[in-house]
């Protein structure tokens, strides 16, 4: 026990900041001001290179000022007034430097009187092709693809998912938990971003951190002679923290906003990205579980318990970090 928990503390101390539901590692928005003018933003982290290597690509006929540069929660955040003596329709634009491997970006242009275009750039793919109108197969893969990110490095919603495949066992139990959830989360999800309800995003974040620490608390006190409520009713606990969670995914949504036009195809697409991310990391984790219980089955209450302990320590870093900002 004393070596599981000075790993635990070696592993905080180690740990950066978590900024909740961080959806992006590069955003490039585009905003017209004016019929020939432009605000272009490029926001990149600075940790990984991206900030370095990255720059916005803009056709020919587009000029653009001297950028004001400023540094915002290790990213850095260049801005530029740009004249375009063209339409930006049928163009192509997006990053150059993208090509060298880094991580993906996410370009957002805003035209007056025109929907908002929301396209993914990877290494691939740097650019994309401005459309009068975005395409509804467009906007479905994107969004989509940003389902699954979000639930995949979104390391709070990620451990909540995790540490309720440790509490309970037994495949129908999951599988019901897990519906749950995405049905709560869906709920708030959609009403949030219809404009029907909001919270203010700071006690969501804690509340979300607090609601990872209570299942793990849940994982250390269970026995297999009395079952603990949660485990008892899993599905109950899941919908709750789910309308919870729902809040967070709404927050990240927002920073990006949605296609006026395609709302519904949005919102379902990406609602569509988080389940399939979440069934992927249910399928992992199970399949982890039941290798050590097939070989290294002495261990395995040693593996939930360290587990456990991890993931309400960090929980427990991010509900404290978050009440301090």
């Amino acid at each position: 026990m004393t070596r599981l928990l000075a790993l635990i503390l070696l592993i905080l101390c180690a740990a950066g900041p978590a900024q909740a539901d961080e959806l992006k590692p590069g955003y490039l928005e585009l905003s017209q001001t004016k019929a020939d003018q432009w605000q272009m933003v490029w926001k990149a982290p600075i940790k990984g290179g991206l900030a370095s290597v990255a720059a916005p690509k803009l056709p020919g006929f587009c000029t653009a000022s001297a950028p004001q540069r400023t540094v915002v929660n290790g990213a850095l955040v260049s801005s530029w007034r740009v004249r375009c003596t063209q339409s930006l329709v049928g163009q192509r634009l997006g990053l150059t430097g993208l090509e060298s491997g880094f991580n993906d970006a996410l370009m957002r242009v805003a035209p007056i009187g025109r929907p908002v275009q929301v396209m993914r750039l990877t290494p691939a793919s740097p650019n994309a092709e401005i459309a009068a109108l975005p395409n509804r197969a467009q906007v479905a893969r994107t969004y989509f693809a940003l389902g699954i990110e979000h639930i995949v490095s979104g390391y709070d919603h990620l451990l909540f998912v995790l540490s309720l495949v440790l509490l309970i066992s037994g495949g129908w139990k999951v599988a019901t938990t897990v519906t749950a959830f995405t049905i709560a989360h869906s709920i708030t999800l959609i009403a949030t971003t219809l404009g029907w309800i909001g919270l203010a995003r700071q006690p969501v974040e804690i509340c979300i951190a607090l609601s990872i620490v209570f299942v793990a608390v849940e994982i250390v006190k269970a026995r297999p002679e009395q079952p603990r409520f949660a485990q008892r009713v899993p599905w109950v606990i899941a919908f709750l923290f789910g309308l919870l969670h729902g809040f967070g995914f709404a927050g990240a949504l927002a920073e990006i906003g949605l296609p006026e036009r395609e709302v519904p195809m949005a919102l379902f697409t990406f609602n569509l990205g988080v389940e399939a991310g979440q069934l992927m990391i249910v399928a992992a984790a199970l399949t982890f579980l039941a290798l050590v219980h097939r070989f290294a089955a002495s261990f395995a209450r040693t593996v939930r318990m360290a587990s456990a302990y991890g993931i309400g320590s960090f929980a427990a870093f991010w509900m404290i970090e978050r009440a301090l900002v």
